[in-house]
């Protein structure tokens, strides 16, 4: 087993969710000893990464570790000889999240912050941030790993593979966690004896196999599936997941991700956003609430622990995802993990150079996608529309193209209109222009 002390940086290390990524570093010490841990973020976050830091102080302290956490306001010097680096920010804090869920809502556009124009936005405001910072990486610590749980993570991971020659980047998402969990509890399996053949790309993914100890149980699940009430759905705490028919769950031969509900019951999710909207709770509103009461428990100086409430954040175990992915690679496990990953033929269908997100070996030299074949007909042509999507948005982000940004959310399925998709990107480049400069170059 490497017995290396490891240096990890956290980029966007004032997030609610940096408790739960000490409590996983903290868990796994004997096997991942993190001998310093550097939380980042920007001035304006000050006040954030104060509080978090003194947190994960108490909480090393209590744990009895010596795993030193640093906290800093520059980049480059944090990440001076890292060997892993996390990202995990929001450019426009929580104010802009709100920005891209209530302008597309006010015109009959799902509002969402991973999924159709609130997820293009976001990707925009990210992508040339993310892409700095890989530059950083590969001058200041070029062996170290990034693991990227920013959203929309597929699209992030895309544009690192496009536009950087940076090998190391794995795009890491909770959904994948939360499938397997439903999965175990539906087989009634434990967790850790349920592994998936996944096809697709980040929030847009299919099961299309399951396996318990190794044996396909996928006939087994999908009647199951396929006769799910309202309750046993799985559920993420951002949305509603509603049950399928089972003409299309055995018509469609593959289980999709909760995160599909926005595009197989639009009617219905549209709806219950229109009515957040008018109510002022709309999902980054509500987090906003939650971020707060958050923070007021972080601040006090007698908590040690993460407090439960974190729970209720749409991310939860996000971070646990993330040690689970460094601890493999820095023990070479070997086991099978679900990661944004560049495609390299595991989809023979979609380009090699392309993020899919799929099951992985997670060894020492990194994840190592396993094959799948061409894409399971019915899910085909879903995926490459996702994927072309996804592709034409990293380009408009890079290039700020506005005309390439239309033509791609025109092409989403959450657009009904070419008229509704001049008016909404134009207003939200308006909203976001401070985050925006590839676009406002004239």
């Amino acid at each position: 087993m490497n017995k290396n002390p490891v240096k990890i940086v956290t980029i966007g290390g004032g997030s609610s969710y940096t408790p739960e990524l000490i409590e996983g570093f903290i868990k796994r010490y004997d096997t991942l000893p993190v001998r310093e841990l550097w939380l980042v973020d920007i001035e304006a976050g000050r006040e954030k990464l104060e509080t978090v830091g003194a947190l994960a102080k108490r909480m090393v302290k209590k744990a009895g570790l010596p795993m030193e956490i640093k906290l800093s306001y520059d980049r480059r010097e944090a990440l001076k000889d890292a060997d892993f680096v996390t990202t995990q920010m929001r450019i426009g804090r929580l104010p802009a999240r709100i920005l891209d869920e209530r302008i597309p809502l006010s015109h009959g556009l799902i509002g969402q912050e991973t999924n159709g124009a609130g997820g293009m936005f976001k990707a925009f405001r990210t992508i040339p941030v993310i892409l700095d910072i890989v530059k950083d990486i590969q001058e200041l610590c070029p062996n170290a790993w990034m693991i990227n749980f920013t959203n929309p993570a597929g699209m992030i991971t895309e544009a690192i593979y496009r536009y950087t020659n940076f090998k190391k980047a794995i795009g890491l998402c909770n959904v994948p966690v939360n499938m397997v969990a439903g999965f175990a509890k539906m087989l009634d399996a434990k967790e850790e004896e349920v592994t998936m053949e996944l096809q697709g790309v980040n929030h847009f993914i299919f099961a299309t196999d399951v396996f318990v100890n190794g044996e396909s149980r996928f006939e087994e699940l999908l009647e199951k599936y396929a006769h799910l009430t309202n309750e046993d759905t799985i559920q993420m705490k951002n949305f509603v997941s509603l049950p399928y028919s089972p003409s299309f769950i055995k018509g469609l031969r593959a289980i999709p991700c909760p995160y599909h509900n926005y595009y197989f019951f639009t009617k219905e999710q549209l709806e219950e956003e229109l009515e957040q909207f008018k109510t002022g709770t709309v999902r980054g509103e509500v987090v906003s609430r939650t971020e707060e009461e958050l923070f007021e428990l972080y601040s006090h100086e007698e908590l040690a622990e993460k407090p439960q409430q974190l729970a209720m954040r749409g991310g939860a175990k996000y971070s646990d995802a993330a040690c689970n992915l460094i601890q493999s690679i820095y023990n070479d496990t070997c086991d099978i993990q679900y990661v944004d990953v560049r495609n390299n033929g595991s989809i023979s269908d979609l380009p090699a150079e392309s993020a899919v997100e799929v099951a992985c070996r997670i060894t020492a030299d990194g994840p190592k996608p396993l094959a799948t074949g061409s894409l399971k007909l019915p899910i085909s042509g879903y995926v490459q529309m996702m994927k072309a999507f996804e592709r034409m948005v990293v380009d408009a982000a890079v290039t700020g193209n506005r005309d390439l940004a239309v033509a791609a959310l025109n092409l989403n399925p959450l657009c009904p209109s070419d008229t509704l998709a001049n008016v909404v990107i134009d207003e939200l480049l308006e909203a976001h222009k401070e985050y925006l400069p590839q676009f406002f170059k004239d």
